[in-house]
């Protein structure tokens, strides 16, 4: 598994690079960002763990702070934060300590750091692997082609009709249905429709799959208020990015 960590310093120097090696060599892909919101938004996608090593700039850098609570609130990409004590207790101010999945103390052991890192991500892939999707399509070629691209990282169901996905939700609650839109007898809306209606199932989200992306298609997708579409034309690294920041996030983000 190759995971991808970004790295939040303040210019570079000895010590990153010992680190960012020994990172490399428990197999990490590293991604750096300066303590700066439109930095940190702009390197995070597809990021596994963000490790923060805190320096002077803990003290200035408040909007950073907050941003990087919020964007690790619900846990699904962890935060590790290394510091003096001074240096962690003053990110204490703007991020509380249940957020931080692990905190290192500096002087720090960038071989031991890397280690505990790679056991973090794993443990964070395999609670992604834990989300379960159904997906409902009636064609099969694509059925088995987003089967196969999503099964690396999620438990995948799937189903050729709406009736089956019923049949399914009755005994069955997933994370998430990729549901198409656009299916013959018993189209995607009318699913949505008695799904909404199951107790069991009422509360699932639902992101559309279409293959149809001029506006008034999409407007008329979007009035039905599901959590998201996607497009049937969009590649398997669109496809999956777009999941996992859903399940990261639990908003929607246009991908195209």
């Amino acid at each position: 598994m190759i995971c991808k960590i970004l790295l939040i310093s303040s210019g570079f120097g000895f010590m990153v690079d010992a680190l960012n090696n020994n990172l490399k060599k428990e197999g990490f892909k590293t991604e750096f960002a300066e303590p700066v919101v439109k930095d940190i938004e702009a390197r995070k996608k597809d990021c596994d763990v963000i490790l923060l090593l805190a320096g002077d700039f803990v003290y200035s850098a408040t909007d950073a702070l907050v941003y990087l609570k919020d964007i690790t609130t619900d846990e699904e990409r962890p935060l590790c934060v290394i510091g003096y004590d001074e240096e962690l207790e003053q990110v204490r101010q703007y991020i509380p300590e249940n957020y931080f999945k692990q905190t290192f103390k500096r002087p720090f052991d960038g071989k031991y750091i890397a280690e505990e890192l790679k056991s973090i991500a794993e443990m964070n892939e395999e609670k992604k692997r834990g989300k379960k999707i159904l997906l409902v399509d009636d064609d099969l070629t694509y059925l088995k082609m987003l089967q196969g691209w999503l099964s690396d990282k999620y438990r995948i169901t799937v189903v050729k009709s709406g009736m089956q996905a019923i049949t399914y939700l009755a005994n069955h609650v997933p994370d998430l249905i990729l549901l198409d839109y656009d299916m013959p007898i018993t189209p995607g809306p009318q699913v949505m429709e008695m799904i909404r209606s199951e107790y069991n199932a009422k509360e699932v989200p639902i992101i559309f799959l279409t293959g149809k992306s001029d506006r008034e298609s999409i407007l008329r997708v979007m009035k039905l208020k599901p959590q998201g579409y996607l497009l049937k034309t969009m590649s398997r690294d669109d496809i999956v990015a777009a999941v996992d920041d859903y399940f990261e996030t639990h908003k929607w983000d246009h991908h195209f």
